[in-house]
Protein backbone atom coordinates (compact mmCIF):
# COMPACT_ATOMS: atom_id res chain seq x y z
CA UNK A 1 0.00 0.00 0.00
CA UNK A 2 1.25 3.30 -0.54
CA UNK A 3 2.88 5.52 2.35
CA UNK A 4 2.50 9.43 1.24
CA UNK A 5 -0.49 10.72 -0.86
CA UNK A 6 -0.99 14.05 -1.89
CA UNK A 7 -4.55 14.97 -3.53
CA UNK A 8 -5.48 18.33 -5.16
CA UNK A 9 -9.46 18.18 -6.49
CA UNK A 10 -8.92 15.08 -8.74
CA UNK A 11 -5.56 15.26 -9.33
CA UNK A 12 -3.82 12.32 -7.18
CA UNK A 13 0.02 11.95 -6.48
CA UNK A 14 0.50 8.78 -4.53
CA UNK A 15 4.26 7.12 -2.95
CA UNK A 16 5.12 3.13 -2.69
CA UNK A 17 7.66 1.39 -1.73
CA UNK A 18 8.83 -2.49 -2.87
CA UNK A 19 11.76 -3.99 -1.15
CA UNK A 20 14.76 -5.86 -3.06
CA UNK A 21 13.38 -8.98 -1.72
CA UNK A 22 9.70 -8.87 -3.21
CA UNK A 23 10.45 -7.16 -6.72
CA UNK A 24 13.20 -10.01 -7.39
CA UNK A 25 10.35 -12.55 -6.38
CA UNK A 26 8.27 -11.25 -8.86
CA UNK A 27 11.01 -11.11 -11.42
CA UNK A 28 11.48 -14.41 -10.70
CA UNK A 29 7.88 -15.27 -11.00
CA UNK A 30 7.99 -13.66 -14.92
CA UNK A 31 11.20 -15.34 -15.59
CA UNK A 32 9.46 -18.58 -15.02
CA UNK A 33 6.87 -17.33 -17.22
CA UNK A 34 9.53 -16.43 -19.94
CA UNK A 35 11.31 -20.25 -19.32
CA UNK A 36 8.58 -22.06 -20.33
CA UNK A 37 8.46 -20.85 -24.14
CA UNK A 38 12.04 -19.41 -24.43
CA UNK A 39 14.68 -21.27 -26.54
CA UNK A 40 18.48 -21.62 -25.70
CA UNK A 41 21.48 -23.37 -27.24
CA UNK A 42 22.38 -26.12 -24.98
CA UNK A 43 18.68 -26.55 -23.15
CA UNK A 44 15.76 -27.90 -23.84
CA UNK A 45 12.36 -25.57 -24.21
CA UNK A 46 11.19 -25.41 -20.52
CA UNK A 47 14.40 -26.62 -18.94
CA UNK A 48 16.41 -23.47 -18.48
CA UNK A 49 17.84 -22.60 -15.19
CA UNK A 50 16.28 -19.79 -13.98
CA UNK A 51 19.86 -18.47 -12.94
CA UNK A 52 20.55 -18.98 -17.07
CA UNK A 53 17.61 -16.61 -17.26
CA UNK A 54 18.45 -14.10 -14.90
CA UNK A 55 21.79 -13.85 -16.86
CA UNK A 56 19.81 -12.32 -20.11
CA UNK A 57 16.52 -11.45 -19.15
CA UNK A 58 16.53 -10.10 -16.00
CA UNK A 59 16.44 -6.64 -16.71
CA UNK A 60 13.33 -7.02 -18.80
CA UNK A 61 11.39 -9.01 -15.82
CA UNK A 62 12.22 -6.47 -13.19
CA UNK A 63 10.19 -3.65 -15.53
CA UNK A 64 7.42 -6.32 -15.87
CA UNK A 65 7.63 -7.71 -12.50
CA UNK A 66 7.59 -3.40 -11.18
CA UNK A 67 4.88 -3.02 -13.26
CA UNK A 68 2.73 -5.56 -11.86
CA UNK A 69 3.71 -4.78 -8.16
CA UNK A 70 2.75 -1.11 -9.11
CA UNK A 71 -0.57 -2.11 -10.69
CA UNK A 72 -1.43 -4.42 -7.78
CA UNK A 73 -1.23 -1.50 -5.65
CA UNK A 74 -2.72 1.16 -7.37
CA UNK A 75 -6.03 -1.24 -7.57
CA UNK A 76 -6.16 -1.64 -4.11
CA UNK A 77 -5.64 1.50 -3.67
CA UNK A 78 -8.66 2.59 -6.28
CA UNK A 79 -11.03 0.02 -4.45
CA UNK A 80 -10.51 1.19 -0.94
CA UNK A 81 -11.00 4.87 -2.11
CA UNK A 82 -13.95 3.92 -4.25
CA UNK A 83 -12.07 6.08 -6.65
CA UNK A 84 -11.87 5.53 -10.82
CA UNK A 85 -8.82 6.45 -12.97
CA UNK A 86 -9.50 8.89 -15.63
CA UNK A 87 -6.36 7.51 -18.08
CA UNK A 88 -3.19 5.50 -17.26
CA UNK A 89 -0.99 6.69 -14.51
CA UNK A 90 2.61 8.52 -14.95
CA UNK A 91 4.86 6.48 -13.09
CA UNK A 92 8.38 8.04 -12.18
CA UNK A 93 10.83 5.04 -10.58
CA UNK A 94 13.87 7.67 -11.65
CA UNK A 95 16.05 7.00 -8.49
CA UNK A 96 15.85 3.66 -8.60
CA UNK A 97 18.50 1.06 -8.91
CA UNK A 98 18.63 -2.30 -9.81
CA UNK A 99 19.04 -4.77 -6.55
CA UNK A 100 17.85 -2.01 -4.51
CA UNK A 101 14.19 -1.27 -3.01
CA UNK A 102 12.24 0.39 -4.87
CA UNK A 103 10.43 4.02 -4.09
CA UNK A 104 7.79 4.82 -7.08
CA UNK A 105 5.47 7.95 -7.62
CA UNK A 106 2.38 7.31 -9.72
CA UNK A 107 0.39 10.90 -10.76
CA UNK A 108 -3.34 10.44 -11.75
CA UNK A 109 -6.09 11.93 -12.27
CA UNK A 110 -9.49 10.60 -11.22
CA UNK A 111 -13.46 10.37 -12.95
CA UNK A 112 -15.69 13.01 -11.17
CA UNK A 113 -18.64 11.77 -9.63
CA UNK A 114 -22.04 12.61 -11.01
CA UNK A 115 -24.27 14.80 -9.04
CA UNK A 116 -27.94 13.08 -9.26
CA UNK A 117 -29.56 15.37 -11.78
CA UNK A 118 -33.47 15.45 -12.62
CA UNK A 119 -33.90 15.28 -16.58
CA UNK A 120 -37.31 15.32 -16.47
CA UNK A 121 -37.14 19.23 -15.03
CA UNK A 122 -35.74 19.98 -18.32
CA UNK A 123 -37.95 20.81 -21.25
CA UNK A 124 -36.56 21.11 -25.10
CA UNK A 125 -38.91 22.18 -27.96
CA UNK A 126 -39.78 19.51 -31.18
CA UNK A 127 -39.48 21.43 -34.57
CA UNK A 128 -42.00 19.80 -37.29
CA UNK A 129 -41.18 20.54 -40.94
CA UNK A 130 -43.29 20.29 -43.52
CA UNK A 131 -42.28 18.42 -46.75
CA UNK A 132 -41.98 20.81 -49.90
CA UNK A 133 -42.75 19.01 -53.04
CA UNK A 134 -39.99 21.38 -54.89
CA UNK A 135 -37.45 19.73 -52.42
CA UNK A 136 -38.53 16.52 -54.01
CA UNK A 137 -37.79 17.79 -57.01
CA UNK A 138 -34.90 19.60 -56.80
CA UNK A 139 -33.34 15.88 -55.55
CA UNK A 140 -34.61 14.50 -58.13
CA UNK A 141 -32.94 17.77 -60.83
CA UNK A 142 -29.55 17.01 -58.92
CA UNK A 143 -29.95 13.38 -59.75
CA UNK A 144 -30.17 13.73 -63.39
CA UNK A 145 -27.44 16.22 -63.20
CA UNK A 146 -25.36 13.37 -61.74
CA UNK A 147 -25.71 11.18 -64.08
CA UNK A 148 -25.54 13.78 -66.81
CA UNK A 149 -23.43 13.92 -70.25
CA UNK A 150 -20.92 16.38 -70.98
CA UNK A 151 -21.36 17.38 -74.96
CA UNK A 152 -19.21 19.00 -76.45
CA UNK A 153 -20.54 22.60 -78.36
CA UNK A 154 -19.68 23.86 -81.61
CA UNK A 155 -17.29 26.83 -81.49
CA UNK A 156 -19.56 29.81 -81.42
CA UNK A 157 -21.34 28.29 -78.02
CA UNK A 158 -20.82 30.94 -75.28
CA UNK A 159 -20.07 29.01 -71.96
CA UNK A 160 -22.40 29.28 -69.15
CA UNK A 161 -22.50 28.56 -65.44
CA UNK A 162 -22.44 24.84 -64.90
CA UNK A 163 -20.97 24.10 -68.39
CA UNK A 164 -17.36 22.22 -68.22
CA UNK A 165 -14.64 24.42 -69.71
CA UNK A 166 -11.80 22.84 -71.00
CA UNK A 167 -8.23 25.35 -70.59
CA UNK A 168 -4.66 25.57 -70.58
CA UNK A 169 -3.94 28.05 -68.29
CA UNK A 170 -0.77 29.74 -66.74
CA UNK A 171 -0.25 31.84 -63.84
CA UNK A 172 1.79 34.97 -62.81
CA UNK A 173 2.77 37.22 -60.01
CA UNK A 174 3.81 40.62 -61.70
CA UNK A 175 5.83 39.02 -64.79
CA UNK A 176 7.20 35.99 -62.73
CA UNK A 177 5.09 32.47 -63.56
CA UNK A 178 4.90 30.81 -60.61
CA UNK A 179 5.33 27.33 -59.47
CA UNK A 180 1.99 25.10 -59.64
CA UNK A 181 0.31 28.20 -61.65
CA UNK A 182 0.14 25.69 -65.13
CA UNK A 183 -1.59 23.19 -66.89
CA UNK A 184 -3.08 21.65 -69.80
CA UNK A 185 -6.59 20.78 -71.56
CA UNK A 186 -7.79 20.95 -67.56
CA UNK A 187 -11.37 19.97 -67.39
CA UNK A 188 -13.17 22.66 -65.23
CA UNK A 189 -16.52 22.68 -63.73
CA UNK A 190 -17.64 26.37 -64.19
CA UNK A 191 -19.42 27.43 -60.51
CA UNK A 192 -17.88 24.05 -59.07
CA UNK A 193 -15.71 26.75 -56.68
CA UNK A 194 -12.71 24.60 -57.52
CA UNK A 195 -10.26 27.37 -58.44
CA UNK A 196 -9.70 30.34 -56.74
CA UNK A 197 -12.97 32.95 -56.26
CA UNK A 198 -13.42 34.99 -59.32
CA UNK A 199 -11.51 32.48 -61.82
CA UNK A 200 -14.44 30.64 -63.07
CA UNK A 201 -16.39 33.61 -63.19
CA UNK A 202 -14.15 35.27 -66.30
CA UNK A 203 -14.12 32.31 -68.48
CA UNK A 204 -18.13 32.61 -68.66
CA UNK A 205 -18.97 34.65 -71.25
CA UNK A 206 -16.05 33.28 -74.08
CA UNK A 207 -16.09 30.52 -76.67
CA UNK A 208 -13.64 27.81 -78.00
CA UNK A 209 -10.88 29.20 -79.53
CA UNK A 210 -10.41 32.53 -77.12
CA UNK A 211 -7.29 33.57 -75.45
CA UNK A 212 -7.68 35.93 -72.81
CA UNK A 213 -6.73 37.17 -69.24
CA UNK A 214 -8.43 36.00 -65.88
CA UNK A 215 -7.14 38.31 -62.94
CA UNK A 216 -7.57 37.43 -59.46
CA UNK A 217 -6.35 38.22 -56.05
CA UNK A 218 -5.68 35.05 -53.84
CA UNK A 219 -6.58 34.82 -50.38
CA UNK A 220 -4.99 36.06 -47.09
CA UNK A 221 -5.29 32.60 -45.75
CA UNK A 222 -4.35 30.66 -49.04
CA UNK A 223 -1.88 27.43 -47.83
CA UNK A 224 1.16 28.56 -49.99
CA UNK A 225 2.37 31.60 -48.32
CA UNK A 226 4.46 32.95 -51.41
CA UNK A 227 0.78 33.24 -52.85
CA UNK A 228 -1.78 34.30 -49.92
CA UNK A 229 -3.13 37.61 -50.44
CA UNK A 230 -1.06 38.48 -53.71
CA UNK A 231 -2.63 39.78 -57.10
CA UNK A 232 -2.26 36.81 -60.06
CA UNK A 233 -2.79 37.28 -63.86
CA UNK A 234 -3.24 33.95 -65.62
CA UNK A 235 -3.26 33.16 -69.31
CA UNK A 236 -6.02 31.37 -70.56
CA UNK A 237 -6.63 29.61 -73.61
CA UNK A 238 -10.35 27.59 -73.92
CA UNK A 239 -10.21 24.93 -76.22
CA UNK A 240 -13.63 23.42 -75.75
CA UNK A 241 -16.92 24.22 -73.56
CA UNK A 242 -19.33 21.25 -73.11
CA UNK A 243 -22.76 21.37 -71.86
CA UNK A 244 -24.06 18.80 -69.50
CA UNK A 245 -27.21 17.21 -71.14
CA UNK A 246 -29.47 15.61 -68.25
CA UNK A 247 -31.20 12.36 -68.97
CA UNK A 248 -34.80 12.50 -69.36
CA UNK A 249 -36.79 11.72 -66.67
CA UNK A 250 -38.58 8.70 -67.16
CA UNK A 251 -39.07 5.14 -65.76
CA UNK A 252 -36.35 4.23 -67.51
CA UNK A 253 -34.36 6.92 -65.45
CA UNK A 254 -35.66 5.35 -62.11
CA UNK A 255 -34.69 2.24 -63.08
CA UNK A 256 -31.45 3.17 -63.28
CA UNK A 257 -31.36 4.30 -59.66
CA UNK A 258 -32.82 1.37 -58.12
CA UNK A 259 -37.01 2.62 -58.30
CA UNK A 260 -39.49 1.09 -60.22
CA UNK A 261 -41.05 4.07 -62.16
CA UNK A 262 -40.73 7.74 -61.68
CA UNK A 263 -43.48 7.81 -59.14
CA UNK A 264 -41.84 5.69 -57.40
CA UNK A 265 -38.69 7.43 -56.68
CA UNK A 266 -40.37 10.83 -55.90
CA UNK A 267 -41.88 8.53 -53.12
CA UNK A 268 -39.01 7.05 -52.20
CA UNK A 269 -37.18 10.70 -52.10
CA UNK A 270 -40.45 11.79 -49.82
CA UNK A 271 -39.54 9.16 -47.85
CA UNK A 272 -35.83 10.02 -47.87
CA UNK A 273 -36.40 13.84 -46.95
CA UNK A 274 -39.01 13.21 -44.16
CA UNK A 275 -36.65 11.29 -42.17
CA UNK A 276 -33.63 13.84 -42.62
CA UNK A 277 -36.54 16.67 -41.56
CA UNK A 278 -37.31 14.04 -38.55
CA UNK A 279 -34.04 13.06 -37.80
CA UNK A 280 -32.84 16.60 -38.10
CA UNK A 281 -35.67 17.88 -35.59
CA UNK A 282 -34.11 15.13 -33.14
CA UNK A 283 -30.79 16.48 -33.58
CA UNK A 284 -31.86 19.84 -32.73
CA UNK A 285 -33.50 18.61 -29.44
CA UNK A 286 -30.49 16.24 -29.13
CA UNK A 287 -28.21 19.34 -29.21
CA UNK A 288 -30.87 21.36 -26.88
CA UNK A 289 -30.56 19.32 -24.15
CA UNK A 290 -26.81 18.96 -24.21
CA UNK A 291 -26.76 22.71 -23.76
CA UNK A 292 -29.17 22.47 -21.05
CA UNK A 293 -26.66 19.72 -19.49
CA UNK A 294 -23.44 21.67 -20.34
CA UNK A 295 -24.76 24.72 -18.95
CA UNK A 296 -26.89 23.08 -15.41
CA UNK A 297 -24.54 20.42 -14.03
CA UNK A 298 -21.92 21.47 -12.43
CA UNK A 299 -18.80 18.84 -12.39
CA UNK A 300 -14.80 19.17 -11.88
CA UNK A 301 -12.76 17.77 -14.86
CA UNK A 302 -10.10 15.46 -15.16
CA UNK A 303 -6.95 17.34 -17.06
CA UNK A 304 -5.66 14.62 -18.27
CA UNK A 305 -9.25 13.74 -20.25
CA UNK A 306 -9.19 17.50 -21.01
CA UNK A 307 -5.59 17.62 -22.20
CA UNK A 308 -6.34 14.06 -24.59
CA UNK A 309 -9.41 15.91 -26.23
CA UNK A 310 -8.00 19.29 -26.76
CA UNK A 311 -4.39 16.91 -28.39
CA UNK A 312 -7.15 15.17 -30.84
CA UNK A 313 -9.02 18.54 -31.78
CA UNK A 314 -5.65 19.83 -32.53
CA UNK A 315 -4.12 16.55 -34.78
CA UNK A 316 -7.74 16.98 -36.59
CA UNK A 317 -7.53 20.72 -37.19
CA UNK A 318 -3.67 20.38 -38.31
CA UNK A 319 -4.93 17.90 -40.64
CA UNK A 320 -7.85 19.21 -42.48
CA UNK A 321 -5.22 22.75 -42.53
CA UNK A 322 -2.68 20.63 -44.44
CA UNK A 323 -5.26 19.65 -46.70
CA UNK A 324 -7.86 22.43 -47.13
CA UNK A 325 -6.11 23.70 -50.20
CA UNK A 326 -6.58 27.30 -48.93
CA UNK A 327 -10.19 27.23 -48.96
CA UNK A 328 -10.81 26.62 -45.27
CA UNK A 329 -10.94 30.48 -44.48
CA UNK A 330 -10.80 31.32 -40.80
CA UNK A 331 -10.87 27.58 -39.88
CA UNK A 332 -7.15 27.99 -40.21
CA UNK A 333 -6.49 29.46 -37.53
CA UNK A 334 -6.25 27.80 -33.96
CA UNK A 335 -7.70 29.68 -30.87
CA UNK A 336 -6.36 27.23 -28.17
CA UNK A 337 -9.05 29.38 -25.78
CA UNK A 338 -12.10 28.39 -27.80
CA UNK A 339 -10.73 24.57 -28.40
CA UNK A 340 -9.92 24.53 -24.75
CA UNK A 341 -13.71 25.85 -24.15
CA UNK A 342 -14.83 23.64 -26.80
CA UNK A 343 -13.02 20.33 -25.27
CA UNK A 344 -13.93 20.74 -21.53
CA UNK A 345 -17.97 20.55 -23.03
CA UNK A 346 -17.20 17.22 -25.06
CA UNK A 347 -15.50 15.77 -21.81
CA UNK A 348 -18.28 16.70 -19.66
CA UNK A 349 -20.87 15.78 -21.75
CA UNK A 350 -18.95 12.79 -22.47
CA UNK A 351 -18.63 11.73 -18.81
CA UNK A 352 -22.64 13.17 -17.86
CA UNK A 353 -23.84 10.38 -20.73
CA UNK A 354 -21.60 7.41 -19.62
CA UNK A 355 -22.50 7.96 -16.21
CA UNK A 356 -26.20 8.14 -17.22
CA UNK A 357 -26.03 5.63 -19.14
CA UNK A 358 -24.16 3.12 -16.98
CA UNK A 359 -26.89 4.13 -13.84
CA UNK A 360 -29.82 3.24 -16.15
CA UNK A 361 -28.56 0.25 -17.46
CA UNK A 362 -28.05 1.63 -21.34
CA UNK A 363 -27.55 -1.17 -23.70
CA UNK A 364 -27.31 -1.22 -27.77
CA UNK A 365 -28.63 -4.52 -28.75
CA UNK A 366 -28.25 -6.09 -31.89
CA UNK A 367 -31.53 -5.23 -32.93
CA UNK A 368 -31.00 -1.15 -32.26
CA UNK A 369 -27.83 -1.08 -34.71
CA UNK A 370 -29.39 -3.09 -37.43
CA UNK A 371 -31.82 -0.32 -37.04
CA UNK A 372 -29.89 2.68 -37.39
CA UNK A 373 -28.04 0.68 -40.29
CA UNK A 374 -31.07 0.46 -42.20
CA UNK A 375 -32.25 3.72 -40.77
CA UNK A 376 -28.44 5.30 -42.40
CA UNK A 377 -28.89 3.12 -45.48
CA UNK A 378 -32.85 4.09 -46.62
CA UNK A 379 -31.08 8.01 -47.32
CA UNK A 380 -29.73 5.86 -50.29
CA UNK A 381 -31.37 5.16 -53.70
CA UNK A 382 -30.71 1.59 -53.50
CA UNK A 383 -31.36 0.74 -49.76
CA UNK A 384 -30.92 -2.80 -49.76
CA UNK A 385 -27.56 -2.68 -51.43
CA UNK A 386 -25.98 -0.25 -48.61
CA UNK A 387 -27.34 -2.44 -45.91
CA UNK A 388 -25.44 -5.45 -46.88
CA UNK A 389 -22.32 -3.23 -47.40
CA UNK A 390 -22.63 -2.39 -44.10
CA UNK A 391 -22.99 -6.04 -42.32
CA UNK A 392 -20.06 -6.97 -43.90
CA UNK A 393 -17.63 -4.57 -42.67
Amino acid sequence: MFKKEKIKDLHYSVTGFLTADEVQKAADDVLTEYGKTAKMPGFRKGHIPLSVLRQKYNASAYGEAIDKLMNKDLAEYSADKKIRLAGAPRADLSKWEIGKDVEYTLEFDILPTLPETDLSKYTVTKKVTKLDESEVEKAIENLRRGRSVAEKQPDSYVAADGDTAVIDFKGFIGKEAFEGGEAEKHHLVLGSGAFIPGFEDQIIGHKAGDKFDVKVKFPKDYHAENLAGKDARFEVVLHEVRKHILPELNDEFAKSIGQESVEKLREHIRNILNEQYAEAAKQEMRNELLDIMADKIKLDLPETLVEQELQMAKNEHEHHHAHCDGKCGGDCKWDDKKERKDAERRVKLGLILAEWGTQNKVEVSRDDLQQAVWAEAARYPDPKQVFEFYNKV
